[in-house]
């Protein structure tokens, strides 16, 4: 089992896309405080419908997006957050804007209906200890509460269910409850972990996700392809039949994903009958699909990032695509 540093280069078939450019071999110096800024107990009822314009938390935003880890709809407010670098940015009906505080560098970002997990490390006006373990917010990342191996590990790879908060992660290095290389499973919000095999997942890995309601159903992207397992990791079988792997993204009924074998393809998978269909991706030259959201709220809104920076918006289930960003400009 290979783990792929985000500092790396992955190549896809002859193209080579340049990932962001912080890992752990750009780690700050951990930071003394090592109390987190956190509410007390679950945090149950966030999440709910805010406006952004109004918060004082977000503020309007024109420029650079830079080092995307991550994109989704969280706390189901049907507005798309994109994890960078530098902290939190959001599309609103068209206008962008960023968190003013807790501008952290969000790696293994996942969106749930009531908030968001992510790792990473904190942003320079952040409190939390570096790296951040598996932090959870069900305010749009105004508070975060420590979930797991807070200031010992930073997670690249890892998956969250969208409504069953089922937590899947392959483990970088040793620390004080994972052993190096392995995968492992969380269904109690990162409470306790289970290893799994991750039979047939011998490869350089890219993203992870995992169903929103059935644990049974992980998935990876990979050098390779595309790999489904429906016993909870024990076993994965590569189901994409050409191809490198770029990105993977459950529904309740499919598995949509991405792959690269000259030209980029996004892909829906049925979970039922196994049949597939194809999503039309507007002109992409030397690019693919890194990251996949659909709003759940409208299943004919997607959103789309690629790995040269662009970011694509559909409103018609792929007729029609708006190119939001452009190189990581949102100008």
């Amino acid at each position: 089992m290979v783990y792929l540093k985000k500092i790396s280069l992955f190549a896809v078939i002859g193209l080579t896309f340049s990932l962001a450019a912080c890992g752990q071999a750009e780690e700050k110096d951990t930071k003394d405080n090592g109390q987190s800024e956190v509410q007390t107990g679950e945090q149950e009822n966030g999440g709910g419908e805010i406006s952004i314009s109004s918060n004082s938390f977000f503020e309007s935003f024109d420029g650079k997006i830079d080092h995307i880890h991550g994109a989704g709809y969280p706390g189901n407010q049907g507005k798309i957050y994109f994890a960078a670098h530098d902290g939190l940015k959001v599309y609103d009906n068209g206008k962008w804007f960023k968190t003013m505080e807790e501008n952290n560098d969000y790696m293994g970002f996942n969106a749930t209906n009531d908030g968001f997990y992510s790792s990473g490390h904190p942003g320079n006006d952040s409190s939390l200890p570096n790296p951040l373990g598996i932090q959870y917010s069900s305010d749009n990342g105004q508070t975060l509460e420590k979930k797991a191996l807070e200031g010992e590990m930073d997670f690249h790879l890892m998956g969250v269910g969208y409504e069953n908060s089922v937590i899947f992660l392959m483990n970088p290095q040793e620390n004080s409850i994972m052993d190096t290389g392995r995968f492992y499973l969380s269904e109690d919000k990162a409470k306790s972990w289970k290893e799994v095999a991750a039979n047939g997942l011998d490869d350089t890995l890219l993203s992870l996700s995992v169903h929103p309601n059935n644990a049974d159903y992980l998935a990876a992207s990979g050098q390779q392809g595309i790999y489904l397992s429906k016993d909870k990791g024990e076993n994965f079988e590569l189901i994409s039949k050409s191809g490198q792997g770029t990105s993977v993204f459950f529904t309740n009924e499919e598995l949509i994903y991405g792959t690269y074998d000259g030209t980029a393809k996004l892909t829906k998978l049925s979970l039922s009958d196994e049949t597939e269909k194809e999503i039309v991706l507007p002109k992409m030259k030397d690019d693919a699909v890194m990251y996949f959201a659909q709003n759940p709220k409208n299943e004919q809104e997607l959103t789309i990032v690629t790995f040269n920076g662009d970011i694509y918006h559909t409103a018609d289930g792929g007729d029609n695509w708006d190119r939001i960003v452009e190189t990581g400009s949102t100008e």
